[in-house]
């Protein structure tokens, strides 16, 4: 599973707290993730982390599913819902593929937060280190993220991952994704009528 913690602490700039079910979620990510993106980058890489069989930690493999087809020549989606990188796919599946010079890497995760970030998606400078909530041990990923909050950090709660609303995933899933998707579009200039997800 990739469920990680997330706090509000970062090293650099601060997180961007957008409510899961904000109309303009998808411009807010949109604008966070163009401040981010490095002027040199020339392709973009989505690592949607998570399991498929667990509703709460299915938010990675999904955006992953709703952006697989979308901009091939600049855009890379490893993790969806039929090949998703979990904690025991994540490490053999990165190693075995090469990274493009100047490349920018967004890492999509669910994530177990503070009370008054729950159901909320969190776009935060820098990587994130999946598992960290459900005790796993697995490496840094990601020049950014963009995580969902989708259960209170708190042990008891925890098995509150294997039931939770997958109406919360869906709505955060196409948040991200046409927040993704604007951003690419805007960055290469792609036409502006050019669908944002092609499933």
């Amino acid at each position: 599973m990739g469920s990680s913690t997330v706090s509000c602490s970062l090293q650099s700039r601060p997180n961007i707290v957008i409510p899961f079910n904000d109309k303009l979620a998808p411009l807010y990510i949109r604008q966070a993730l163009y401040s981010l993106i490095p002027d040199t980058t020339e392709h973009i890489y989505v690592i949607g982390i998570g399991s498929s069989r667990i509703n709460g930690d299915s938010l990675g493999p999904f955006v992953g599913s709703l952006l697989k087809n979308n901009y091939p020549d600049r855009l890379t989606v490893l993790g969806n819902l039929r090949a998703p990188l979990d904690a025991t796919t994540l490490v053999p599946e990165l190693a075995q593929h090469s990274f493009r010079k100047n490349s920018f890497v967004i890492a999509i995760d669910s994530v177990l937060g503070s009370e008054e970030l729950v159901n909320s998606l969190v776009v935060k400078d820098g990587s994130i280190v999946p598992g960290v909530g459900l005790g796993n041990v697995l490496p840094p990923i990601g020049n950014c993220s963009i995580t969902g909050v989708v259960t209170e950090n708190n042990p008891a709660l925890k098995d509150s991952l294997l039931c939770t609303d997958l109406h919360l995933i869906y709505t955060m899933a196409t948040s991200i994704a046409k927040g993704i998707s604007l951003t690419v579009r805007q960055y290469f200039r792609y036409p502006s009528d050019r669908s944002l997800l092609v499933v």
